[in-house]
């Protein structure tokens, strides 16, 4: 079997990698395709996969309908010169539309239900795959499985965590630290958002460092004062990171999630929020969900000193959560091979 998976996050080369390994060690051919955003070249390098990249991605809105027609193109190129039996993504248009023109099943991970993108990727797909957590019915091509996406690969069956990464961050075995997260708002769906101030990024490094050691990942320069605190370790690692956190905090809800899915409180800032960030806060207590507002930046910075100072019983909440949940890859595993999506 030829696989062809696209990515256009760093995320998504996690969501992907041990699906792909599996693959591999069986004999099939797995090929990558990207736009450069910010770690997945480094990412993809370090698994060792086989990748084609089509460069940076465009920022601008004239420089995003230029980047359709030209990814659009490459991806197509690609796909034929490749000739995939399946294409995999996490909603991406590019790999819909190449599959459609080469005659190929598109299957795609959603969970940002970010409905501009949905429109131009849902036509040209054979199956949009879903958690089981409330969201919005986007296809009658959606099937919904009992996890998130950061479940294929922080799964206890696909992730052991690293005890070493502590020397790696320079602290003792078992020392408190604090993991926050910047992003930079320039994907799609982040139109309209700011995130937190600088001034209340201050406040937040200042109040958690009464408790822990923080440590700030960035996808945007940080001011000088705040460069100290920059995450030392290569990107290739943070998931052994978040697994010793006390806390993460900040506005990327795939790395809250990510913490989540390890054990770690979060706390996670967005206008607009993520449905599964919603259930891991309503139904497991896992996470706290604020906005962006000035009054909610200010909650936010009050919950992240609650939990560090309460004892609140969080591994207790997690295991809750991970016996309803499965795994992931091994789900994704079985519906390439049982070609699934034509029962659907």
């Amino acid at each position: 079997m030829k696989v062809l998976i696209d990515i256009g996050h760093p995320a998504h080369v996690h969501l992907f990698r041990n699906f792909a390994h599996l693959l591999e060690e069986r004999g099939d051919e797995v090929l990558f395709t990207l736009r450069e955003k910010e770690f997945e070249l480094q990412l993809l390098r370090s698994e060792g996969f086989r990748y084609v990249s089509f460069g940076k991605k465009y920022k601008s809105r004239l420089g995003k309908l230029w980047g359709l027609l030209k990814f659009d193109f490459k991806e197509w190129r690609v796909c034929r010169r490749f000739r995939p039996d399946v294409l995999l993504s996490h909603g991406s248009m590019y790999a819909a539309h190449a599959a459609w023109l080469c005659r190929r099943p598109h299957i795609s991970f959603e969970d940002t239900y970010n409905l501009e993108q949905i429109r131009l990727y849902e036509p040209f797909t054979a199956a949009i795959l879903t958690g089981d957590y409330p969201h919005p019915v986007i296809s009658r091509r959606e099937i919904h499985y009992a996890g998130y996406h950061e479940l294929a690969y922080l799964h206890p069956l696909r992730f052991t965590p690293d005890q070493s990464i502590f020397r790696e961050l320079g602290l003792q075995d078992g020392e408190r630290y604090i993991l926050l997260r910047f992003v930079s708002w320039n994907a799609t769906h982040d139109a309209g958002h700011k995130g937190m101030s600088l001034e209340n990024k201050r406040r937040a490094v200042q109040a958690f460092s009464r408790y822990a050691r923080v440590f700030i990942s960035s996808e945007k320069a940080l001011p000088e004062d705040l460069e100290p605190y920059r995450l030392p370790t290569t990107p290739e690692r943070i998931h052994h990171v978040l697994a010793f956190a006390s806390m993460v905090f900040g506005e990327s809800a795939t790395m809250v999630s990510e913490g989540v899915c390890l054990g770690v409180p979060g706390v996670y800032l967005d206008n607009t929020g993520r449905y599964y960030t919603t259930e891991q806060e309503q139904k497991y207590g896992m996470c706290y969900n604020f906005s962006e507002s000035p009054e909610d930046q200010e909650k936010a910075i009050a919950k992240g000193q609650e939990i560090l100072s309460g004892n609140t019983n969080y591994a207790a909440r997690h295991a809750a959560m991970m016996a309803d949940k499965i795994d992931v890859t091994g789900f994704l595993l079985d519906f390439i091979d049982n070609k699934r999506w034509i029962s659907h």
